[in-house]
């Protein structure tokens, strides 16, 4: 029965499609329903490949069983041919009774949470509660493990969500031989796979398996070319020579100590140290057991020796590292919102987190319901009972007529200058003296200081005021330049009336 068989998949990819188009159509409100509808989505998606797969296979007929069942519909007796299908249809029915039968049509609809399905989303046991579906990063626990590295520079959880994919100095202090330690090869594997997987379930329609395929290309890339940061073949400083700086790229960087030194002479002084000397020959060891003699690489037909047991540990860390740092440069967004989210928990109490918490779950618990009264609740808004026309509230409904008349929106405060607008209430009224609307009529009046123009409404009133002022800033300009200066006996120069005042009193 390849035939029926080819029927019903091309039903389904018919079905899918109208599926995903109609959740396509969708705009759901809430984050929660977003990305469940975005699933949704992704598993159609794959069970249309999956079914064009077998489809394709049909039609290839690679055993010629398709080409046989349409030679015996076509040149055979089609009543025997049409018994002996039903036949096998009622044997496999007698078989399996209790078989259920897929209903395509109403197999890829959305369903009520009365007619079935559960209110249970599938987004909803993808996250904790500190991501928030998919709004926040949770690196609470990969904090920890950081915490608990040897030789790390310990800091709050806030100072590592900006720093967690900086893996070099000042942000990480770890020397090269302490990442190549279990734990921390641990630890960024963690980060790693937390990233790929948060990456995942909050874009479910991406394609991201060829997006981390890139990564790993460029990391192969840069791994053969030695630019990866911080793996580079490591290079023994010879004689006197002063080692490139590194680090903040202020001052001198030291590689064997792997730190950072004001001056010349601070670091050339620490050079005769015992710390020093004991970090140069382990530092030199470890050179010298990956590969490396003297800062100089064995290149061409010796080049085997870098491939050591040392340097895959390191080659697998940086990939790592490199994975880290690509994934974090993408979700900049989400880390930026992480970070001004624990901030303002920080400032908030126990209870109020905890209110916040149960507030998040009631509204996720609320939204299935609210999904299937969207008619009902749209026909509800539209039918509010507001004969006195009062304003709406932040809820959609009318205010309290007390309110209303506290505040005064009943009366009318019309403005010329705005282009005849009316404002309602005193407080609106006042404060739209500041806003953009008054400033540009103002200024299409041709005044420009609009700070003297307060409670001014009609355009009349306006540009007599302006003719006055500019006025009084002519005559002002003019009389200061006619005024008649008097020097006295001491050098000292004044204005004419002065003089003649002073000179009255007996002062000169």
């Amino acid at each position: 029965m390849l035939l029926e068989e080819q029927r019903f998949l091309h039903e389904d990819l018919e079905r899918l499609e109208q599926g995903i188009s109609d959740r396509v159509a969708e705009d759901p409100r809430h984050i929660r329903d977003r990305l469940n509808r975005d699933h949704q989505i992704a598993g159609f998606l794959n069970r249309i490949q999956e079914q064009s797969k077998r489809l394709v296979d049909i039609y290839n007929d690679t055993e010629g069983l398709r080409t046989k069942e349409i030679q015996y519909i076509s040149t055979g007796d089609p009543f025997e041919e049409f018994s002996k299908q039903m036949g096998e249809i009622k044997d496999f029915h007698r078989r399996y009774p209790n078989e259920p039968v897929e209903n395509l049509e109403r197999a890829y609809n959305r369903k009520a949470p009365g007619e079935g399905e559960s209110a249970t989303m599938e987004v909803d046991n993808m996250f904790t509660g500190e991501e928030a579906f998919g709004r926040f990063l949770d690196l609470t626990t990969i904090h920890e493990d950081y915490l608990n590295l040897q030789n790390i520079k310990r800091m709050s959880y806030l100072q590592y969500l900006s720093m967690f994919d900086n893996f070099g100095p000042p942000h990480l202090t770890l020397k090269r031989a302490d990442k190549s330690t279990d734990a921390y090869f641990n630890y960024v594997g963690r980060l790693a796979d937390y990233l790929e997987s948060f990456m995942r379930r909050t874009r479910p329609l991406e394609d991201l398996d060829k997006l981390f395929t890139s990564v790993d290309q460029d990391f192969e890339k840069a791994w053969e070319e030695n630019s990866v940061p911080g793996w580079g073949p490591e290079a023994q400083p010879v004689g006197p020579a002063v080692p490139k700086t590194e680090g903040t790229r202020e001052g001198v960087w030291c590689p064997d100590c792997e730190k950072n030194f004001k001056n010349d002479n601070v670091y050339k002084s620490h050079l005769s140290g015992k710390k020093h000397i004991k970090a140069a020959e382990a530092r030199k060891a470890q050179g010298a057991a990956n590969g490396t003699l003297n800062g100089e690489t064995t290149n061409g037909h010796t080049n085997a020796r870098g491939f050591t047991v040392q340097r895959l540990k390191e080659r697998a860390i940086a990939e790592r590292e490199y994975r880290v740092k690509r994934l974090a440069s993408m979700m900049e967004t989400v880390r930026t919102d992480t970070k001004v989210n624990v901030e303002r928990k920080q400032g908030m109490t126990e209870r109020e987190r905890q209110l916040e918490l149960d507030a998040m779950f009631a509204e996720s618990a609320e939204a299935p319901n609210s999904n299937g009264d969207d008619e009902s609740d749209s026909d509800g808004d539209e039918k509010i009972y507001n004969p006195l026309k009062l304003p709406l509230a932040w809820d959609g409904k009318p205010i309290p007529y007390w309110l209303y008349k506290l505040h005064g929106l009943g009366v009318e405060f019309p403005c010329e200058i705005c282009g005849n607008f009316v404002y309602m209430g005193r407080r609106a009224f006042d404060k739209h003296f500041n806003e953009a609307r008054h400033i540009y009529g103002l200024k299409c009046l041709g005044i420009t200081n609009t700070t003297l123009f307060r409670e001014i409404t009609g355009i009349e009133d306006a540009l007599k005021l302006w003719d006055k002022i500019t006025r009084d800033k002519k005559k002002e300009k003019a009389g200061g330049e006619n005024i008649v200066q008097m020097e006295d006996a001491d050098g000292n120069v004044m204005p004419e009336k002065v003089y003649y005042d002073l000179q009255k009193q007996g002062l000169l």
